[in-house]
């Protein structure tokens, strides 16, 4: 629950701040943010929180404690506002939009904006003329980044009156009052005794209940997280069924082979269908040939296709496999999170996925995989290729590429001290054929030598590079390595 309109009035009447001096700032949190104030010999912490459903302005008697790394609006506000004195502070109209109008001893004068909506909360810093000179969160989409001219929200006066009566301020007496009343009453005295103002009622019963206000906050993102990832990834799931059962039908274009084989005597130079009796089922059927190619040439031509629906089959498998293992490891991770009761490892576990809608920036072209501790680099194209060796590998790097058949580069990171172990070079071996016109072949042969044994060819096309001391590797491709790869290479897009 945060401050309504009117609560926030009531909380900056009694922090009194104008007259008062910005002694230091202290962000613990990328949502939380402290002024240490001082006027007329008396010091205040006042605390200003933009977390979803915490959002608030306080008074605070409690100890702040410091991130553990200075935070970019923190070091920004303590070169600008530290030391300024507070020269206004109020609400505009009834908008829970703080003004603070602050200004240094040299004539440096500033405006800052502290928007307490519960979803769109901010704290923006201005020079007197309203450009924005930073903000805790850089919105472009409100205006609110540097450069910017902050637009403070319009006063309507009809909405004045009804606001004052839609949002009475929270009877804090009785809320204390059914705080444990028993104890109370047994103790003789009331264990919260010591509250005496709004902020301090405030500052208790957030202290009290931040942890599960921000479970809640988190538990309400997660369960978008999940859905918006769920939804794509059955999606996609259900595409790759679709496509593997329009293979259904491979046997029957074999079997049409076979037949215009068989009837080629009946198939005139100008015919476009063949219509034969077909041998297994004894009906009559009528074939769709090319009347440009020969017999031969179409039968060839519906083989070929046979061969492709098998192929494409099996890696629709395959591809299907590693969709279900996707979702099922979703749906665990979620299912963690629902269970989880730490709200600091919820958000932990959700920013394993903190941009789920957009890919990650891996830093470097290519792929990239993750193998027992070695970090393995894929080119797919001649310009992935080139990018790699220019700019992301070393000498004492290990290259591998396909003999004889075009296809990407693969590249195992060098370990100092280490060789490279016989397993992690066949899984950059099968990446290399995977990625090359050697892919459906039975027997593969690949060379391989570290970067700096390579040179580039003398006019060549991009990429092309000679090898020199290298050795030879041979394999049979092998589906279970790949699977197993891809799954490390989806499980680290999660």
């Amino acid at each position: 629950m945060s401050l309504n309109c009117n609560e926030i009035n009531l909380i900056l009447e009694e922090l009194d701040l104008e007259g008062a001096f910005i002694q230091d700032i202290i962000q613990p949190g990328y949502d939380t943010l402290a002024f240490y104030t001082y006027k007329e010999g008396n010091a205040k912490t006042v605390l200003i929180c933009t977390a979803q459903n915490s959002v608030r302005i306080n008074e605070s008697r409690r100890k702040i404690s410091k991130n553990d790394k200075p935070l970019r609006f923190m070091e920004f506000l303590r070169s600008r506002i530290k030391g300024c004195r507070i020269n206004y502070c109020k609400q505009i109209g009834l908008e829970r939009v703080i003004l603070l109008k602050l200004s240094h001893s040299q004539d440096e004068n500033f405006n800052m904006y502290i928007r307490l909506w519960n979803n769109a909360a901010n704290i923006i810093l201005c020079d007197q003329n309203d450009f924005v000179l930073d903000s805790m969160f850089r919105r472009p989409d409100k205006y609110e980044m540097k450069g910017e001219t902050f637009i403070p929200p319009a006063v309507i006066e009809e909405k004045l009156s009804q606001a004052q009566e839609k949002f009475p301020v929270r009877n804090w007496k009785e809320i204390l009052q059914e705080i444990n009343p028993e104890e109370n009453e047994k103790a003789g005295l009331n264990q919260v005794s010591y509250i005496k103002t709004f902020n301090e009622f405030i500052d208790y019963w957030y202290s009290e209940h931040a942890s599960n206000l921000s479970r809640q906050s988190l538990l309400e993102k997660a369960e978008k997280w999940y859905n918006v990832n769920h939804s794509k990834r059955m999606a996609a799931l259900d595409n790759l069924k679709k496509k593997i059962d329009s293979f259904k039908n491979a046997e029957q274009l074999k079997h049409q082979g076979d037949l215009i084989l068989s009837y080629s005597y009946l198939i005139s130079p100008s015919s476009k269908y063949l219509e034969c009796q077909d041998y297994d089922s004894g009906k009559t059927v009528k074939i769709l040939i090319d009347p440009q190619k020969s017999p031969q040439g179409n039968a060839s031509e519906y083989y070929k296709n046979y061969k492709k629906a098998l192929s494409g089959s099996e890696e629709l498998k395959h591809d299907i496999e590693i969709a279900e293992k996707q979702i099922e490891k979703l749906d665990k991770l979620y299912q963690d999170i629902l269970n989880e009761k730490n709200p600091v490892k919820i958000e932990q576990m959700l920013r394993r996925d903190s941009t789920p809608n957009q890919k990650k920036d891996k830093g470097h072209p290519g792929l990239d995989y993750t193998v027992d501790g070695w970090y393995i680099l894929v080119g797919r194209d001649a310009k992935e290729n080139d990018e790699l060796l220019r700019h992301y590998v070393k000498g004492q790097d290990l290259w591998l590429h396909v003999r004889d058949f075009p296809g990407g580069y693969v590249f195992v990171k060098n370990q100092k001290g280490k060789t490279v172990p016989l397993n992690i070079l066949l899984d950059a071996a099968n990446l290399a054929v995977y990625y090359s016109k050697a892919r459906k072949n039975t027997k593969v042969d690949l060379y391989y030598t570290q970067v700096k044994y390579l040179r580039r060819a003398k006019n060549g096309p991009k990429g092309l590079v000679i090898p020199t001391q290298e050795k030879n590797l041979c394999i049979t491709p092998d589906k279970e390595r790949l699977s197993r790869l891809d799954s490390l290479h989806e499980e680290a897009q999660i």
